[in-house]
């Protein structure tokens, strides 16, 4: 017969064998996240001093950024090599970069990309990026279906240029992707149905989204596994701008941006996180990080 105490002693270790699974679950699981931060988010600091504000946050504790800053072959005024240097000092790396990706950088006559467009692939390349994003459609290929459905083409065209050096493109969206339609269907639907899985990523900005009325967890729920990176965001209601809402700290907006996170990791296919928040309401853009990323890491990121 099983005594009380030895019942609950082989229950107590039954437990904690369990627990202690499934925790070995959980880090196997997320040991390959990266938790990041946009560097629009502190684009003034960036502008007037790009080392000192990298060093700022590192300090604070991140160790991967997403730059938004890539203009005559330089991040932040520094060449590929050079600003590798300045990341790799500070113990920094770049997985994600923005890049607008636009009709000028195809060209269709040759059936290719242009030089200038090659070169930002070849430059992401050096910082060892993973992901190129392409952060905004110009409107003018959005007017017609023909000319946007020619246009994701491109957009699957890309990633395969972007494989070729061990990378992967993505697009990164807006709020006019789920507001917007072409042939009575809505845009994002169509990015999903035009863009093939395997050679493009969609960064969804699970904030900008919320904007048109869209719910992030619907569309993870809706598109599972294509979100390996997503931008991370809370937004409030706003009277100062056009559209009625701006981004805020972490956990404090109407987006529902932990159960958001918690779905992507498990269902969405998402191990990028990126930190991204461009209103403050009154405090220091540096003091917002500070402050996301230790909710973040509160949430288990």
């Amino acid at each position: 017969m099983i005594s009380r105490r030895n019942f609950l002693k082989n229950g107590t270790i039954a437990i904690t064998g369990a627990a202690l699974f499934s925790k070995c679950k959980i880090e196997a699981k997320v040991k390959n996240e990266i938790l990041g931060v946009q560097l629009y988010c502190v684009r003034d600091e960036m502008k007037n001093d790009p080392i000192g504000t990298l060093k700022e946050l590192a300090t604070m504790g991140y160790t991967h950024v997403e730059h938004a800053n890539y203009v005559d072959r330089k991040f932040y005024g520094y060449s590929a090599n050079e600003f590798k240097k300045v990341l790799n000092d500070l113990g920094l790396k770049m997985p994600s970069g923005h890049t607008v990706m636009g009709k000028d950088h195809w060209d269709a006559s040759k059936d290719d990309f242009t030089d200038s467009w090659k070169y930002t692939i070849e430059d992401a390349a050096v910082l060892e990026q993973e992901f190129v994003v392409s952060p905004w459609l110009d409107e003018s290929l959005r007017k017609s279906y023909d000319d946007f459905v020619s246009f994701m083409d491109v957009f699957n065209k890309c990633g395969e240029l972007c494989q070729q050096s061990g990378m992967k493109f993505g697009y990164h969206n807006h709020d006019f992707e789920f507001s917007g339609k072409l042939n009575g269907q809505v845009i994002f639907d169509l990015i999903m149905q035009k863009t093939d899985a395997d050679k493009v990523v969609l960064q969804l900005d699970i904030g900008n989204m919320y904007i048109a009325g869209a719910k992030a967890l619907d569309i993870v729920n809706k598109y599972p596994g294509r979100f390996e990176n997503i931008h991370v965001k809370d937004m409030i209601k706003s009277e100062e701008e056009e559209h009625g809402f701006e981004s805020t700290i972490l956990g404090e907006g109407l987006v529902g941006t932990r159960a958001v996170t918690d779905l992507s990791r498990e269902k969405g296919g998402t191990r990028v996180f990126i930190i991204e928040q461009e209103s403050y309401q009154g405090k220091p853009p540096l003091e917002c990080m500070k402050e996301d990323l230790a909710i973040m890491k509160k949430w288990g990121y």
